[in-house]
């Protein structure tokens, strides 16, 4: 399978990540997902009252840079990882 193929599989796996996964590993999934799948994040950051989404486009903020093609490679090391993890 290509990198894409094995992104989109991934993605597909960690929705089955059990609830105990860390909050910090939903956040680091989330902004590689968003890397790999948009790019660079390119919305204002979110105001006080919206915690989560201040929390998410942080993780997003964090990636920026990073080639679409990296992003994919690192989710999907990041799932395997976490699907050892929590097995």
């Amino acid at each position: 399978m290509g990198l894409k193929e094995d992104f989109d599989a991934a993605a597909e796996e960690a929705k089955a990540l059990p609830d105990a996964t860390s909050n910090d590993d939903k956040l680091q999934l989330y902004g590689l997902f968003k890397q790999a799948s948009v790019g660079d994040v390119s919305t204002a950051r979110p105001g006080m009252f919206d915690p989560k989404g201040k929390a998410k486009w942080d993780a997003w903020e964090k990636q920026k840079g990073k080639s679409q093609d990296a992003a994919m490679q690192e989710y999907i090391d990041l799932v395997q990882s976490l699907k050892a993890k929590y097995a």
